[in-house]
């Protein structure tokens, strides 16, 4: 039947050629033209929006850079002025501490500083020795967090606690603070400055980052200290299972990344730094939508031009097809039509049968061959051998280099698995994940074992590196079932599975890279 069918398409195809064969190559020009001047068209579109999204990232970037630049500044003179406050306390001791002088000095620094709101002395008890405000509050200060903490710390760089509410003002302020020793190494108070948070969102709010835009300060542990557009009740709470944080813990110190924002479900181009000797980490992000509005306007503008070219040369073509005769035009759509359903039926197969990683056999042609074969087997009396093999520490590869590395190990470790059955019945499939599967018709426990060494020692041969494997490279771990349904009445194709699994997982067991056959022992 098939050759039939071919023999009747080329007898078809020479009289058309005789026929009309100026006819046939205008209409095969016309298109060609056409498909040309989409694909330019789509191409065009393209690249000019991957230049926009990389314009702005490096717009982004720089704009990251800046603020990270900001930031380190101020904190910078927040660290020296603590540290000149701690020297002071230090050199002359709480109880003889000279609280007028200190005043002095803390109130000229916040008079000249514009990040600076309040600089603060506390005692070992939390009592107020000295501060920039003109009186000293009362009470102490000992519940505060970051108080606490020096209590219990002994390490004496600065530190950047969480926002708080300041006691004399009311304002959001971003505590910088550092430990004071007495002479004998214990705990003996707290220098602390308190840096405006409107300071910083005066800075962020001179920067255009669109209507959905929005800048983010916060501590590298995920505590937000600032968030443009600012909402007071966001400020002090965790973004640590945002994706700028996980991008960070992921990818180092500087990114950039188009992500989709947790707080607002809002799909951003990113880009963070975090910051040079401090635990801070800024960020800057542009919605994708505000970016690509400019392109999109383009887009419409010159497909509209398109579609009008492409049309007025469908029109023209038209035009041509309808001066053929009835006849010619039906045989035409038959056979574009058959060649059309063949060329599904045929990428239908291909992906009903294979699995579009690794490009063997998937699961489910593993399955109705294991069944036909298994039945097969019982009817003719003849052995069949199965074979299951797992990538031995595949888990650790991907955690180690990656999912995209993770994949292309699949894909080679699947090219040698296929250099091992050699004949049309035997089928090589991905059993899942990381897991394939050999099914050898007529195939004894010798030949089995035979086919199942040749596969390990080509995975082997491929020298993929894997640091944390025994043996310093991807290896493989097999289990070998050889079944004989018509001596074995309990048969099933379940159970052989099975027992191969069984084998493979005595072979991991028993140091993985090594096959392992059913009841015989382990073979390295």
């Amino acid at each position: 039947m098939p050759h039939s069918t071919d023999s009747t398409n080329r007898r078809l195809q020479t009289l058309d050629a005789q026929r009309k064969p100026i006819m046939l190559r205008s209409i095969v020009l016309m298109t060609a033209f056409c498909l040309m001047l989409v694909g330019l068209h789509a191409w065009s579109l393209w690249a000019s929006r991957q230049g926009e999204l990389e314009q702005t990232a490096v717009s982004t970037a720089n704009m990251a850079r800046a603020l990270a630049s900001h930031a380190e500044r101020s904190l910078h003179t927040a660290d020296a002025v603590l540290a000149e406050l701690v020297e002071r306390a230090q050199e002359d001791g709480p109880g003889r501490l000279d609280g007028e002088r200190m005043h002095k000095r803390m109130a000229h620094i916040t008079a000249t500083s514009t990040e600076i709101q309040e600089l603060f002395v506390y005692d070992a008890d939390g009592s107020r020795l000295a501060t920039s405000l003109p009186t000293l509050l009362p009470g102490t200060n000992i519940d505060r967090e970051y108080f606490r903490y020096h209590m219990t710390h002994a390490d004496r760089g600065v530190r950047i606690g969480k926002p708080i509410h300041s006691r004399s003002s009311g304002a959001l302020t971003i505590p910088v603070t550092r430990r004071i020793d007495r002479p004998d190494g214990s705990f003996g108070g707290v220098a602390m400055a308190s840096l405006r948070l409107d300071f910083f969102g005066r800075f962020y709010d001179s920067f255009d980052v669109g209507q959905t835009g929005t800048i983010i300060l916060a501590i590298d542990d995920g505590t937000l200290l600032y968030r443009r557009p600012f909402k007071p009740e966001m400020v002090g709470t965790s973004i640590a299972g945002g994706p700028v944080i996980q991008l960070y813990r992921k990818s180092g110190p500087v990114g950039t990344a188009m992500l989709v924002a947790r707080i607002d479900g809002i799909e951003r181009l990113y880009s963070y730094r975090h910051l040079d000797g401090f635990p801070l980490l800024v960020a800057t992000a542009q919605s994708k939508d505000e970016i690509l509005r400019g392109w999109w306007i383009a887009v419409i503008k010159m497909s509209c031009v398109v579609v009008f070219a492409v049309g007025m040369l469908a029109w023209g073509v038209r035009r041509m097809v309808r001066q053929l005769r009835v006849r010619e035009a039906l045989e035409d759509e038959l056979r574009a039509a058959r060649a059309a359903l063949e060329l599904r039926n045929v990428t239908l197969r291909q992906l009903a049968d294979s699995d579009d990683l690794t490009r063997l056999a998937n699961r489910r042609r593993f399955d109705e061959t294991l069944a036909a074969e298994h039945e097969r087997a019982r009817r003719s009396g003849l052995p069949f051998s199965l074979v299951l093999l797992d990538v031995d520490h595949f888990k650790k590869f991907n955690d180690r280099y990656g999912h995209v590395a993770g994949d292309d190990c699949l894909r080679q470790v699947a090219g040698a698995i296929a250099t091992g059955p050699r004949r049309p019945t035997d089928l090589a499939a991905r059993y899942g994940g990381e897991e394939f599967a050999v099914i050898l018709p007529d195939t004894d426990r010798d030949g089995a074992r035979a086919v199942a060494e040749k596969i390990r020692q080509a995975v082997l041969a491929l020298g993929i590196g894997h640091a944390d494997s025994g043996c310093g490279q991807v290896s493989i771990s097999l289990g070998v079932h050889t079944c004989r349904p018509s001596a074995d009445t309990a048969s099933t194709p379940l159970a052989c599975i099975e027992a191969a699994d069984a084998a493979l997982y005595r072979a991991k067991m028993d140091g993985r890279n090594r096959l392992a056959m059913c009841g015989d022992s382990v073979a390295a």
